[in-house]
């Protein structure tokens, strides 16, 4: 059943943030972490975490995949999804707030900006990995199993199936997002991804 949750905000991992703006936590040039944390401060004001998802049967012909009315053939998929019955579709998103604290930081402090890209990789990734165990714990109640998400994009998987997954989920109306003739979403730190559910004893 297509469902959208608001979740809390999960732990914030800083030496992921850092990462994803180009910094190593081991060698941090001066004043890097203060303006991290100032970033994280302001970001936390306006971020959301808000995710929504539904579950769908998977069909094997040949090797043609068939999740729900979404049709592709991917030998990364294939391997993700091996053994599975359903695979779980997602959307999640921090919200366009970040965009724009990045933008405004892009003509007032460039670094503070890239600062902001990376809590909200970071927020956004984390998001992703709550729902994901959150969902795998739900699923062990029922005697199943959830396997490692994988995106559009990843490996041979083609980006083209952000407009299926725009399209099944709902996304516009549910969560505000837009996906522009780039395959690009906007807010841009949100998240599209698949995993499969198989028997826990397989």
């Amino acid at each position: 059943m297509l469902t959208r949750e608001d979740l809390s905000p999960p732990p914030f991992r800083e030496r992921e943030a850092l990462r994803y703006a180009g910094h190593k936590t081991e060698d941090l040039p001066d004043g890097v972490r203060e303006l991290l944390e100032q970033a994280l401060t302001e970001a936390e004001g306006v971020l959301t975490f808000s995710v929504c998802y539904d579950r769908f049967p998977i069909r094997r012909t040949g090797d043609m995949l068939r999740i729900g009315e979404m049709t592709l053939r991917s030998d990364t998929a294939a391997r993700a999804f091996a053994g599975c019955d359903e695979v779980l579709c997602f959307a999640a998103t921090v919200g366009a707030g970040i965009d724009r604290l990045v933008r405004r930081y892009e003509r007032l402090s460039p670094a503070k900006a890239l600062l902001l890209q990376g809590v909200g990789a970071e927020r956004a990734e984390s998001l992703c990995d709550v729902f994901c165990e959150d969902f795998s714990a739900r699923l062990a109640e029922n005697g199943k199993a959830l396997r490692p998400r994988i995106s559009p994009g990843y490996g041979d998987l083609p980006l083209s199936l952000q407009r299926d997954i725009f399209r099944v989920l709902d996304l516009t109306r549910r969560l505000g997002l837009t996906l522009g003739e780039d395959l690009l979403m906007t807010p841009a730190k949100s998240v599209t991804a698949f995993a499969g559910i198989m028997e826990k004893d397989r």
